[in-house]
């Protein structure tokens, strides 16, 4: 399916004839789903503004504290069950909902004789608008604040927790305006055939939640939730279009080709490669040991990016040594002849650790105290990671790396790979977030023993798109040539010092953007499990020199959308993935 290519493109669902009526949005997880759709309101009605309590404010300051708390602890919760990015956001909920500042002033709106209900609500609104206010990276919070001011007012008033039904008699597609990571953490595929909503960006957490799951998924798609509860559904999580009240015979044809979609990627079996044999390690992204099975059953040959902060965040005192050790060999011996690439502890701006006084206030947290930075600030967080790497790697099969996340100037690179020699370490490698980090890789790569692109972070800070902020989704885009002409400076300088460049962001696990990386000479690619036999098969299509023609096409052209319909023009094997 292609955009706007049946009457009536655009137009609202919640009027008129629906049949063949079409929206269309940003397709950010490939494949096709079918369903009927399930709108997510989310929002808990405002208490009334004169409720009053008994008069007890201790009982009814407690009452407050308990259901914050419940919230919370069922934020965290979920959040463990399901692992991966949610267990980062959700944790980041959570420490939102026990902020002691948040809770005094609940408590002296209580003090005052307003209801807990009503004091949540105002006391939630303040700090609401003074996120808005901020703007940028912050104001973006203001989405998760009121998810848990609702969830916590349903606890105080006996009201339906506002989220999505775990179970259903057949899969629906849920359509929102967007998604908070509560409500989507603990789906399956057995229960959402689809993502629709009218928010977010390819790096939103709607997106890397769908990916990570392997559901389709389309984003930034205006007036979906003005589609009637239970219309049937056909979105195109490639394409980006969603089609309402599809004709029989369109639900047909999009499940046959669907299935022959499948074929074409089970066919591709085996390590990575070109069709002509070029080998490209396909590795996974993952969390800790709990993402070890998704990856090994899609076929990764090892790990790209071991996000260990997991380990490290929701917890008032630091993992110990031990802890660390064993989180990280269960890894390393799951991958006996495979490379297992460590990034170190990355905390700062979303992912605060609780256990570590607060930095200054940072009006953009982005640009502030984060990843190596942070680490550099708490040596001793420093050497206990390291030195649990070192045992943990000591006696394994597994190619260990570690790399530093953030690095900015040849200097911070330098003394990253001094700590890690001194920890027993070698060919410690940096991660290309920030521009001046790919536009000097030549400096970086004498020192650094190899590089991995962090692509999300690589875009947001060259197109100055935050990518927490909705408004500036549309910039938020690895394809833009800007951004693929950063990545090829990279790649090129690790490749005259005969060093390897990988890609660990989001722009790796799509299928098309693959191969335009393998093409500007990037050596192995790191993605979420289910993408891997995606980007497999699509790179089993074609030839070395047809990524290499696919990358220079891409980066000729002035826009990301002409970026990518000029690699594809020289891709003809997506046609079979209905690319």
């Amino acid at each position: 399916m292609t955009p706007g290519d049946e009457n009536g493109a655009g137009s609202s669902a919640g009027t008129g004839s629906l049949a063949g009526t079409s929206l269309a949005g940003t397709g950010v997880s490939p494949g096709a789903g079918y369903g009927p759709a399930h709108v997510l309101a989310g929002e808990i009605p405002e208490p009334d503004k004169e409720a009053r309590h008994d008069g007890d404010a201790a009982a009814e300051r407690a009452r407050a504290e308990r259901a914050v708390e419940e919230v919370a602890a069922d934020l965290e919760a979920r959040g463990a069950r399901a692992g991966g990015e949610a267990q980062e956001v959700l944790g980041a909920q959570a420490l939102m909902a026990r902020d002691p500042s948040l809770a005094a002033e609940v408590g002296e709106l209580i003090e005052r004789g307003v209801a807990a209900p009503r004091a949540v609500f105002d006391a939630f609104g303040k700090y609401r608008d003074l996120l808005a206010a901020a703007g940028g990276y912050l104001a973006e919070r203001v989405t998760d604040l009121d998810d848990i001011r609702d969830r916590v007012i349903a606890v105080l008033t006996g009201l339906p927790m506002p989220g999505v039904p775990a179970r259903a008699d057949e899969p629906f597609v849920l359509v929102a305006k967007d998604l908070a990571p509560a409500d989507t953490a603990l789906l399956s595929k057995d229960v959402v055939a689809a993502f629709v909503t009218e928010q977010g960006g390819p790096t939103s957490h709607t997106a890397i939640l769908a990916r990570s799951m392997g559901v389709p998924a389309v984003v930034g798609c205006a007036g979906a939730t003005a589609i009637a509860p239970g219309t049937s559904v056909l979105v195109d999580g490639a394409s980006g279009q969603v089609l309402l009240a599809p004709d029989p015979a369109r639900v047909a044809a999009a499940r046959a080709a669907e299935e022959a979609r499948r074929a074409v990627l089970s066919a591709a079996t085996g390590p990575g490669a070109t069709a002509d044999g070029h080998p490209v390690p396909l590795l996974a992204n993952i969390g800790g040991p709990r993402d070890l099975d998704s990856a090994l059953a899609n076929g990764a040959e090892g790990v790209g990016l071991y996000r260990t902060e997991f380990l490290f965040l929701d917890r008032e005192t630091a993992p110990s040594a031990s802890e660390q050790e064993e989180a990280y060999r269960a890894v390393f011996e799951a991958f006996p002849q495979g490379r297992v690439v460590v990034r170190t502890l990355d905390s700062g701006a979303d992912k605060p650790l609780a256990f570590l006084p607060p930095p200054e206030e940072e009006p953009n947290p982005a640009l502030g105290e984060r990843g190596l930075r942070m680490f550099r600030r708490y040596p001793e967080i420093m050497t206990a990671q390291l030195g649990a790497l070192a045992r943990a790697a000591a006696g394994v099969s597994a190619e260990v790396q570690v790399m530093a996340p953030m690095v900015a100037t040849v200097e911070e690179a330098e003394w990253f790979a001094d700590a890690c020699r001194t920890a027993g370490l070698d060919g410690a490698g940096v991660m290309i977030e920030v521009p001046s980090a790919a536009l000097r890789a030549a400096d970086l790569i004498r020192v650094a023993g190899f590089f991995s692109i962090g692509t999300n972070d690589l875009t947001q800070y060259a197109l100055a798109a935050d990518r927490q902020v909705s408004a500036v989704a549309g910039l938020q885009d690895p394809w833009h040539p800007a951004v693929l002409d950063l990545i090829a400076t990279a790649a090129s300088a690790a490749s005259a010092a005969g060093k390897g460049c990988g890609v660990c962001g989001e722009a790796a696990a799509d299928p098309v953007l693959a191969c335009v990386l393998v093409g500007m000479g990037i050596t192995s690619l790191s993605m979420g499990a289910p993408a891997l036999p995606w980007v497999r098969a699509a790179l089993s299509r074609h030839t070395l020199a047809q990524c290499r023609d696919a990358a220079a096409a891409a980066r000729s052209v002035t826009s990301a959308r002409a970026a990518k319909a000029a690699a594809y023009a020289e891709l003809p094997g997506l046609e079979a993935l209905a690319l």
